[in-house]
């Protein structure tokens, strides 16, 4: 035990609080009643910033011993510095009152009453908006065990960071980007998305944000390496990369730094709370008396870019690295110094600097749970997704009780779509901490990408139980509620999230996105429609036609709602939408026809499965799949059967004729009315049932309606059916690689996409920079340096500057030669490709029927069953490239080809091949041809004639309310 002592001692005096605190955890398992031991765990505790563990240990000894004054001292700095002075306010009352009554230490009755008073002086100045110090600016004071050189000067900066929590997306989305929250705080409130690090929001809630975009993309853009990458942020106005909440703490040179230090933690509590010009005032005072302190540049630095003051932002991150970079030449092997520049790296998105500098933190100091924690965040970032998880075990290894390695080794599972290992990492973080909201979070994020709504809304539940203003929380179970039907929950809780306060940018974003599902009053919005058509017939359901242009567009776009609220149409009031929304319970009870319809439609839809990371499964999109396929096949059998009777053969000449000249191949006007012959109107059950053929958007829109209802939050609308923006053009990317990191869905297409554009600029010899100006390259040697570049890197230099180039689609419904169309990351659906892509369409759709109809008995005829087979794939090639709706046309693609050879009795038996995506093979393919030759070695061998058709259930029939269609879809989540 003495040699303990003396080690601890000496690991004190050295300030390397992360190994004293080690040591301490053995002392305290072997003697668990030591007060003083529990404080000075606590003491340590307090130097890393942990502040909920500071509390923690503080309780544990007050319960041991109530009269410990120090631990009410302690626990009560915690408290401050977590931003909760009313709790640190009663835990210095309790310690002085006991003090008061049992005078046995005169030192800290008068500093618990110094406490007291500081608090309170502060809560005066702080309601005349004055910013001053925290009342945790006090001297720090030292349990009895505890052996403090004060006069001890490191040679060095020592720092130590806290691990934030990982935010959230989603989520996703899209991708998108949420703010952390430290270790613990704030009850473990935080977002967790599919962005594997924190962003900066593109601006704050006062401005109008940004469009979030994506989609397919052939583009070739230099992000890589820092300087550049910054600057391509700063002109594009993408983000920098940085933690809501930076907790750091600079060794205590003197009483002066440890005053700083309290002063530091004030001012990051200040951003936490989103104070930002208060946080900026503290950390300008104490810029002004230590101008090269790291912490407080990135405290600063993150405070100016959520005030979107960029330029200042990038500077104080600047001068935050510069100063670690100095230290570490004066110290070259400290792993602290190395740690603290690694995250800032991390946060800077220079991830092969952070893999660097975290690497070598971990071989000089190899219990370092935090450096592991980051360097996995790290590593998952640039596609090392094995070293990433390994990190990550190592963390936990290493500190089993701090959650937020569990948190982030669960995310990482999540974005690699590993559910059953997400599940286990998630029970077994809950039986250390059951309170753990996150872990609740997490889980239902995990629910809802599978489909499974039911246990989704349980699990987020629980987490705001623990977390009442969690937002993030809040609209995924909106959305919830909303897919099942459950209108009235839903809009109590997109209400819920549009009364919270605000802040961060990602919160207002989804703020954004509660308004376009919930207006607060009567207006035209998707919750309420939904609700409205519940007991009507699902051929009713039109949201491309009944939904304002304008509204769609920002809803796509996540645009501020300012410009479009007082714009849109009229919606019924919200007490007679949930009343005509209200499910029949009916709709849940299932004939033995439908309950056969939906086994037959689980089969068919998993079909649609990708086996790659980061695709979940979830049965209710199989059952969407399904339902959609077999609904297609029924009407399009039917449409075929009236074209091979030859007495249509002129009425369908005549009809061709009559569409070509009246559709409104736009749709792009400012009105929701449109002209019935417009792409995205759905046919009437009259209209196919007098025999008049489907078109191929009548077709296509079968399934965009399968996949709007399946989840009513995603915004899946026809691109020209959006507003007159839609006349510049309207584009969505799907990145690959976003400066160095890897976006594990798409970066397998990385190089195949990167050959596909080598090949075209040597074709070409140009390509297009960012205005749409013609950038040649017939100098010899830089051809010479495309045809050997090996990275996006490689080809941006030989370029000097962002570009795109077009990738070849070559024609079948022009005869003349091949005719190419432009398919450029920036407009691929501008009014003009929108019509070319029309025609090809049709050319398309009409040979699958030509080649279908031509033979009496095709299902006999082996070449007519392949002439059929290879026509599905070429219009499937086209629907691909083409891309018409803002989002879900991968999936719609897929539905509608399993639907078309179910229509042929044709059964497509066989999974999508590991590692193969559909689109991406259309995308990266300049023609059908080599499109079918690439899909048919693993289709084609699958396909089985069958006469299974004719023994289903009418869909439209057995589904044929939009009630009855989202209870077919809810109960598969079982």
């Amino acid at each position: 035990m003495g040699s303990d002592r003396g080690e601890l001692a000496r690991l004190c005096s050295g300030r390397n609080w992360s190994k004293a605190i080690r040591l301490l955890d053995s002392i305290v398992a072997r003697s668990p009643s030591s007060i003083h031991d529990l404080c000075n765990r606590a003491f340590c505790y307090f130097q890393l910033e942990l502040h909920k563990h500071v509390v923690k240990d503080c309780d544990r000894a007050l319960q041991l011993d109530p009269a410990l004054l120090q631990a009410y001292v302690l626990k009560g700095k915690a408290l401050c510095a977590l931003g909760k002075n009313e709790e640190a306010l009663v835990a210095w009352e309790q310690g002085h009152e006991i003090a008061v009554r049992d005078t046995i230490d005169l030192k800290q009755l008068l500093e618990l009453e110094e406490l007291v008073s500081s608090v309170k002086i502060y809560e005066t100045v702080e309601c005349e908006d004055v910013v001053d110090a925290s009342p945790c600016d006090t001297k720090v004071v030292i349990s009895e065990d505890r052996f403090i050189n004060t006069s001890f000067t490191a040679a060095t900066t020592d720092t130590k960071t806290v691990v934030c929590e990982e935010n959230s997306a989603n989520s996703k989305s899209s991708s998108n980007s949420d703010a952390l929250l430290p270790n613990n705080d704030k009850d473990h409130k935080d977002s967790v998305s599919s962005a594997k690090d924190t962003t900066v929001p593109h601006q704050t809630p006062k401005k109008q944000p940004k469009t979030d975009k994506k989609n397919k993309a052939k583009v070739k853009k230099e992000t890589n390496g820092q300087a550049e990458d910054v600057e391509e942020r700063r002109s594009s106005d993408e983000t920098i990369t940085l933690d809501q909440a930076l907790f750091a703490t600079k060794v205590s040179k003197s009483s002066k730094s440890i005053s700083l230090d309290f002063r530091l933690s004030r001012g990051i509590a200040q951003v936490n709370e989103g104070r930002y010009d208060q946080a900026i005032s503290i950390f300008d005072q104490i810029l002004r008396e230590t101008p090269t302190y790291p912490e407080a540049l990135i405290g600063r630095g993150t405070a100016y870019a959520f005030q979107r003051e960029l330029d200042s932002a990038i500077s104080d991150f600047t001068k935050a690295i510069d100063d670690l970079t100095k230290a570490l030449e004066f110290e070259p092997n400290s792993p602290d110094i190395l740690h603290e520049r690694g995250i800032v790296n991390f946060k800077f998105k220079d991830y092969n600097s952070a893999v660097e500098d975290l690497s070598t933190c971990v071989k000089r100091d190899k219990k370092n749970s935090s450096a592991h924690t980051y360097l996995g965040l790290t590593l998952s970032a640039v596609g090392e997704y094995k070293r990433a998880e390994d990190e990550h075990l190592l963390g936990i290894k290493y500190d089993g009780s701090f959650l937020d390695s569990w948190a982030h080794l669960s995310q990482l599972y999540l974005d690699l779509a590993y559910p059953e290992k997400m599940l286990d990492n998630l029970e077994k973080v809950l039986q250390i901490d059951s309170r753990f909201s996150k872990a609740y979070h997490l889980r239902g994020i995990l629910y809802h990408g599978m489909g499974r709504h039911r246990s989704a809304i349980k699990e987020l539940s629980t987490a705001l139980t623990l977390d009442a203003s969690s937002i993030e929380c809040l609209y995924l179970r909106a959305s919830c509620h909303h897919a099942i039907g459950e209108y009235k929950a839903a809009i109590k809780d997109y209400d819920d999230v549009l009364d919270l306060e605000l802040d961060s940018m990602d919160k207002f974003v989804l703020q954004c996105l509660a308004f376009y599902q919930d207006l607060k009053g009567e207006e035209k919005e998707i919750a309420l429609y939904t609700a409205s058509k519940a007991n009507l017939e699902f051929s009713q359901f039109n949201i491309d036609d009944d939904v304002d242009p304008l509204f769609k567009e920002y809803w796509c776009k996540r645009l501020h709602p300012k410009n479009v609220a007082e714009k849109v149409y009229r919606q019924p009031p919200l007490r007679i939408s949930l009343r005509s929304g209200r499910l029949n319970k009916q709709d849940f009870k299932f004939t033995k026809h439908q309950t056969s319809l939906l086994l037959a439609a689980d089969s068919i839809g998993k079909k649609i499965q990708y086996n790659c990371r980061g695709f979940l499964p979830n049965q209710r999109q199989y059952r969407m799949a399904g339902l959609a396929a077999i609904e297609i096949a029924q009407k399009v059998s039917k449409a075929w059967r009236f074209l091979r009777n030859p007495k249509n053969s002129a009425k369908l000449v005549r009809r061709r004729d009559k569409h070509n000249m009246s559709v409104n191949r736009g749709g792009y006007c400012s009105t929701s009315t449109l002209s019935a012959g417009s792409p995205t109107s759905s046919p009437s059950e009259e209209r196919v049932s007098s025999g008049i053929s489907l078109s191929w958007q009548d077709v296509y829109n079968i399934a965009v309606k399968w996949r709007q209802i399946s989840e009513p939050c995603d915004p899946v609308v026809w691109v020209n059916k959006l507003s007159e923006e839609f006349n510049s053009g309207f584009g969505s990317h799907t990145p690959l690689l976003l400066g160095q990191a890897k976006i594990v869905r798409y970066y397998p297409y990385y190089l195949r996409t990167l050959e596909a554009a080598k090949t075209i600029m040597l074709d070409l010899k140009y390509v297009n920079n960012a205005e749409d100006r013609a950038i040649f390259l017939t100098d010899i040697e830089k051809l010479k340096k495309i045809e050997v570049a090996s990275s996006c890197s490689d080809l941006y230099n030989v370029v000097g500057e962002t570009y795109w180039v077009a990738t070849r689609c070559d024609s079948i419904a022009f005869q003349g030669g091949k005719t190419g169309f432009d398919f450029a990351i920036r407009t691929p659906c501008t009014p003009s490709r929108w019509e070319e892509y029309q025609e090809e369409m049709t050319a398309a759709w009409e040979a699958i029927c030509e080649a279908y109809c031509s033979d009496p008995n095709p299902t006999r005829d082996s070449n007519a069953l392949d002439a059929v087979k290879a026509a599905i794939l070429r219009m499937t090639y086209y629907w691909y490239n083409f891309m018409p709706l803002s989002r879900g046309s991968s999936v719609v693609g897929y539905v509608v080809l399993l639907g078309l050879f179910l229509a042929a009795s044709m059964d497509v038996t066989a999974s999508i091949p590991p590692g193969v995506q559909v689109d991406w093979e259309a995308i990266l393919s300049p023609d059908p041809g080599t499109f079918v030759d690439a899909v048919k070695p693993w289709l084609y061998p699958s396909v089985k004639m069958s006469k299974s058709l004719k023994d289903y259930a009418d869909v439209s029939v057995a589904f044929g309310t939009t009630g009855s269609v989202v209870a077919a879809l809810t109960s598969a989540d079982t």
